[in-house]
């Protein structure tokens, strides 16, 4: 079943992921630029939401998974945005060594995390969550060779997988900016993080917000950073 925003429609059928919250506050959360590139695209949600905040911006958008990228590809020829959004079928580490291309002020992903758990039987979904395809070192490494000097790499990760990807940033000579911890609720500890990293040493600056009220209603930040998306 498919998923309906404000100015754009989203089918899935063919994609191992599924829209989900995750891809949603990357989106809406993200830096931005006019050069922007969606690592992991799926079908295409983080790359239309990019083009919807930023119309100036001009988005690429790469996945390893051919249906997913078919299905991106409609997704986006069916938006307000297809003349500014593309989709390409290739690995990140490829794509990152093909010829000279011009350099990115933003890459976001919503990337593979899962590094020792059991894999799922279901080969694109185990290909979309595991770092067996595109580790944390590959993310950093290639976005370090795509990212203008003052370029930002923006990814949202389970809370508990910061260290593990921060270590190797600080190795390849990027540092945290920003780090916003999300909490599903108040009483709750921070599921997920999405951070910015830049290149070069930097203080980071450290939020924290909330998804739900206690009622289970969206609280009013989530409300207030997703009201040009969501419909209701």
């Amino acid at each position: 079943m498919g998923f309906t925003f404000k100015e754009f429609h989203i089918e899935q059928d063919h994609c191992a992921m599924k829209v989900g919250t995750d891809g949603v506050l990357l989106g809406a959360c993200a830096a931005g630029g006019k050069r922007i590139l969606d690592v992991g695209t799926g079908t295409g949600l983080i790359a239309l939401m990019m083009a919807q905040r930023f119309p100036e911006a001009v988005v690429d958008a790469i996945d390893v998974d051919a249906r997913a990228v078919g299905q991106a590809r409609e997704n986006i020829e069916s938006s307000p945005f297809k003349e500014r959004v593309r989709a390409y079928c290739a690995r990140f580490q490829e794509f990152a060594k093909e010829g000279e291309r011009p350099l990115y002020d933003v890459i976001v992903s919503n990337p593979p995390y899962f590094q020792n758990s059991l894999k799922n039987p279901d080969r694109l979904k185990a290909m979309a969550r595991h770092t067996d395809t595109l580790s944390f070192y590959d993310l950093i490494c290639h976005s370090l060779r795509l990212l203008s000097p003052v370029g930002t790499l923006s990814v949202i990760i389970p809370s508990d997988a910061k260290a593990s990807l921060e270590s190797e940033a600080v190795i390849l000579g990027l540092s945290v900016s920003k780090c916003l911890y999300i909490r599903t609720k108040k009483n709750k500890r921070p599921l997920r993080c999405i951070l910015e990293l830049k290149q070069g040493s930097h203080t980071a600056l450290v939020e924290e917000e909330v998804l739900m009220n206690e009622d289970g209603n969206r609280s009013e930040w989530y409300s207030h950073i997703t009201k040009d998306f969501y419909i209701k």
